[in-house]
């Protein structure tokens, strides 16, 4: 009998339950009914294996064995926060952080936008990343008007694929909404405190000459047209400032919030025989981004990044700081 209850008492941590404590980080206090819910991987994807609501010192108790990789989600005001925990990381005395929701746009700044032009013999392939940086201690949520809005032109048929990066997280697959505006889609992410960032892709039928039309729904933040050696670009409002040193990539500034450009050549940043990058598993109720839909975004979006990682010094010596003097710190104003 004795020897019975030492093997309860060793078997019992085994099945020990998922503990801890709900932190709304705007007020810095303890976040009462809030629904957490621990999730696994499963058949299809992330599936929920129990759940709690934190009570109201914020604490919560998954009464579940997260053996294995899992993930604790927690939804506050509508947006779904994350903690992973790790094969055989402690489970109990956690903190899973929440923030509160505001719908403020000039709580999430576009800093960034980069637009990728590869022409090839059955037409355009176009990629852009919008990189989106929350300073504040809220997260912005507006799933009416959605978090970003970008045109996309008629000719690719409404046909775009979306994919978004949020603080720390991995790439997940979004809808592309229409709007009451001609070409013009939304889509509905929360903007959490950091940097979110959006992958664009969509292709354009061949004409000859090659043409792209675009309109910077966010006119204030910087825009680069980049264009793979042994392309040429040309257009009103489109400047040229030079070639990142080592993909030899021609790099341009767009100064119009509405423009056109005349394309000329063929050529490609992806690299020849070039394995896709895989992606990681999403939380529930997202759907994963299948790597082979994707294997050509990857590759040309880690090559763009790559390029304005090594060739921003080159970018903002001829063009930025003048810009950054004349736009001042005014407000980007929300399509």
């Amino acid at each position: 009998m004795r020897r019975r209850w030492q093997i309860l008492c060793i078997a019992t941590p085994l099945f020990a339950a998922v503990e801890g404590t709900v932190i709304n980080a705007t007020t810095g206090q303890q976040q009462a009914n809030v629904l957490v819910s621990l999730v696994q991987p499963g058949e299809g994807g992330m599936k929920p294996v129990g759940a709690a609501k934190s009570a109201a010192d914020g604490s919560f108790k998954v009464e579940k064995d997260p053996s294995g990789m899992a993930l604790l989600q927690g939804i506050h005001q509508g947006v779904i926060y994350t903690l992973m925990l790790q094969p055989g990381a402690p489970t109990t005395g956690l903190k899973l952080q929440v923030y509160d929701s505001a719908k403020n746009p000039d709580a999430a700044r576009l800093g960034q936008r980069m637009i990728l032009v590869q022409p090839g013999p059955e037409g355009l392939n176009v990629t852009e990343t919008l990189l989106f940086n929350n300073a504040t201690n809220t997260t912005f949520s507006d799933p009416a008007n959605g978090s970003l809005r970008f045109f996309v032109p008629a000719a690719a048929g409404g046909k775009v694929k979306v994919s978004v990066s949020g603080p720390g997280g991995v790439p997940i697959e979004r809808e592309a909404e229409k709007t009451r505006q001609a070409n013009v889609y939304k889509v509905d992410y929360p903007l959490k405190p950091g940097e979110t960032r959006f992958d664009l892709a969509y292709d354009l039928p061949r004409t000859s000459p090659q043409k792209l039309e675009g309109r910077l729904m966010y006119p204030l933040a910087p825009t680069r047209l980049v264009a793979p050696r042994g392309v040429t670009i040309a257009g009103e409002g489109v400047v040229a400032l030079g070639e990142e040193p080592q993909t030899k990539a021609s790099i341009f500034d767009i100064k119009k919030p509405d423009f056109a450009v005349t394309i000329e050549g063929e050529g490609s940043l992806r690299e020849p025989g070039g394995a896709p990058s895989e992606t990681e598993e999403s939380g529930p109720g997202i759907q994963q981004i299948p790597p082979r839909l994707y294997d050509r975004l990857y590759w040309v979006l880690g090559l763009a990044v790559a390029i304005l990682g090594i060739g921003f010094a080159l970018l903002y010596r001829s063009g930025a700081g003048s810009e950054a003097a004349g736009t001042g710190a005014g407000k980007q104003p929300r399509a």
